[in-house]
């Protein structure tokens, strides 16, 4: 299996929208199992397709904890229908904006449809974690960055320790 590189923030293409997957083969399964052992070994709990470069609407999760048994989670053009309530997810990371974590207000519930990695329709209730990452990466696959719903202060500073540190990179070359 080979691991992906997981683009990040500035990375202009984190911000484009992804293009619907209209067609499910064996390259998109490759993908697929790339996206998840690039998952894994990162370590994260989700992964969309635009942060390995790649401009389809694809995303995997897996929430169970580390020392249970895999649940890789696959979803196909996916795409939240309903959603209700409010919730803070605290201290939210994200594996394409290394180094920083905030609050970040979500839904607490949401109702999310899409379709499998065999191209069978899916229809998901979420709440909880489940619903934070749904959201999450899905943000991802409409050009979104967590950073994107938080306080334009907090956005700025980020930003700018990241021009700072790449300036510091680029003069030690």
């Amino acid at each position: 299996m080979s691991t992906l590189k997981i683009l990040t923030y500035p990375e202009k293409f984190l911000l484009q929208p992804t293009l619907p997957l209209e067609n499910i083969d064996g390259n998109v399964q490759q993908m697929i199992d790339a996206m998840a052992d690039t998952m894994y070994k990162a370590p994260g709990i989700g992964l969309a397709s635009i942060q390995v470069g790649w401009d389809r609407s694809v995303l995997i999760y897996d929430i169970s904890a580390r020392d249970e048994k895999r649940g890789l989670h696959v979803l196909i053009n996916p795409r939240i229908i309903s959603s209700e309530g409010e919730v803070v997810s605290d201290n939210e990371g994200c594996l394409s904006v290394p180094d920083f974590r905030a609050d970040v207000k979500r839904s607490e519930r949401i109702l999310v449809e899409g379709h499998d990695r065999e191209g069978k329709p899916l229809h998901l209730e979420a709440e909880g974690l489940h619903a934070i990452v749904l959201q999450h990466e899905i943000d991802h696959l409409n050009g979104k960055l967590f950073i994107d719903r938080i306080s334009s202060l907090k956005r700025e500073l980020y930003k700018r320790r990241v021009r700072k540190a790449l300036r510091e990179n680029e003069t030690a070359l």
